[in-house]
């Protein structure tokens, strides 16, 4: 396959805010408040329900485990790409069908938690957690995948904003919603509240239409041809399974090499390397605040409430911008911008415990973070083949996260060592990879002229 470097593709056009009125992008916005509900309530939330009713703390820490889910689910999503849903599929289609199936799930697992005693019961608590957490897992692949195939490649911006937007809300909803709903009743309430909120999820699953997607001959060429070579061309049930075996598990890595060769070392290096100086920032954010004299409450309303709107923000500007101008210059500008809020940090290190210098610090951070987020899930969207959506986006976001979360774990030596002033100078620096693999990639594989197989 050609990657069509020098021509763009004819879908671009030029909507500008417009875009927001589409009904898909619309329904993002639920779906996204979907996606984020269940997060916390596996995660801090269930840590604050345990202790608060006394449980120790080493069976809070195991239970931490639950939210490994999201980390794996690379794992089954194949299954997502290829198995159908008993009944869901007939009536949903594909996508439609996995995303209704997750949200009973976690609605289901939420109404477990809540209707058990963790100080009598903790087993059954954890397993109904680890249910949640699957099917909340399970949802964003489903999600994700519907997402890339619903809307054209100049869309992904804004379908990638208004997700975020209702995961942001979803996130407050869980967190700051359900301790208070906790606090004026009880934690079987809060959960049990939680549980009928996924109607939002549930409800907009029912309204949306399922994407269509053109047959891809190619695949199916690609996935015989992968066959034979591995000699999975038996008969009987066993070769069945062999050849279904292949095609769900290795024929969307193949086919991804197959379309970009040598150029997909390019794209992955891009896709690990484009968020660590975030990721970096992030995990340190809080013991600086606090290390240079930011009280406990000042870091809730300046970056934390403060910030969330500014998060919000840059992703509308994001998607707005990507409808406007296409992925490739907001990508490289973003390229640049992140690594550069690392040295507003240094700056507010040197002058010390101001306010004002935290909002400035906050604005231009977290703007950045919301552009980048918006644009960087259009540009992997774009790379996916409909196919293998599933598999391939999974694959994507996992390797967007995961070097700079390893990384990130020595990041307390570093500032401990430099202090906090040449921490982000030299957190700024791991910046500069994503950049020169950016601009090598406008020459390699263009984001806006490459077509998507299935779609384009």
């Amino acid at each position: 396959m050609s990657l069509n470097t020098n021509q763009p593709l004819p879908e671009q056009a030029h909507e500008g805010l417009r875009v927001y009125l589409k009904p898909r992008i619309i329904g993002m916005l639920f779906l996204g408040f979907s996606a984020g509900l269940p997060l916390l309530l596996v995660g801090g939330t269930f840590s604050a329900w345990l202790r608060d009713i006394g449980v120790e703390l080493a069976s809070i820490g195991f239970l931490s485990w639950v939210g490994m889910a999201h980390s794996i689910k690379v794992l089954w999503a194949p299954l997502i790409d290829r198995l159908p849903v008993p009944v869901l599929t007939r009536l949903l289609g594909r996508r439609r069908s996995w995303m209704l199936l997750a949200q009973l799930v976690i609605a289901g697992a939420l109404l477990g938690m809540s209707l058990s005693d963790p100080l009598e019961h903790l087993e059954w608590v954890a397993l109904w957690a680890v249910l949640a957490a699957f099917g909340s897992a399970t949802q964003d692949v489903a999600i994700d995948a519907y997402r890339v195939e619903a809307e054209a490649r100049h869309r992904q911006a804004a379908m990638a904003a208004t997700y975020v937007t209702g995961y942001r809300v979803a996130i407050l909803a869980a967190g700051a919603g359900a301790l208070h709903i906790a606090a004026l009743q009880d934690w079987s309430s809060a959960y049990a509240l939680m549980a009928g909120l996924m109607l939002a999820g549930l409800i907009t699953t029912l309204c949306i239409a399922e994407p269509e997607v053109h047959a891809n001959q190619d695949a199916e060429i690609a996935e015989r041809a992968l066959s034979q070579q591995l000699g999975n061309t038996g008969r009987g049930w066993r070769g069945a399974l062999s050849q279904w075996a292949t095609n769900a598990f290795v024929a969307p890595f193949t086919e991804f090499f197959g379309r970009y060769g040598r150029v997909a070392i390019v794209i992955l290096l891009f896709v690990a390397t484009f968020r660590i100086s975030d990721i970096f920032m992030g995990t340190m954010a809080n013991p600086f605040y606090l290390d240079i004299g930011f009280s406990k409450e000042q870091i809730a309303n300046i970056a934390a409430a403060f910030g969330l709107a500014m998060t919000l923000g840059g992703a509308a500007l994001g998607g707005f911008m990507v409808a406007r101008f296409g992925i490739a210059p907001i990508l490289i500008l973003t390229a640049f911008m992140a690594p550069a809020t690392n040295l507003v940090f240094a700056w507010l290190a040197y002058i010390g415990p101001e306010p004002q210098g935290l909002v400035l610090a906050i604005i231009a951070d977290n703007i950045t973070g919301g552009l980048a987020i918006s644009v960087f899930i259009a540009y992997l969207s774009s790379l996916t083949n409909t196919a293998y959506t599933a598999t391939q986006y999974a694959l994507f976001s996992s390797l967007m996260t995961l070097p700079g979360q390893f990384a990130a774990g020595f990041t307390g030596l570093l500032a401990t060592q430099l202090g906090w002033i040449g921490f982000f100078c030299v957190t700024a620096l791991t910046g500069l990879p994503a950049i020169i693999l950016a601009f090598a990639l406008l020459k390699l594989a263009h984001p806006d002229h490459v077509a998507r197989p299935g779609i384009d």
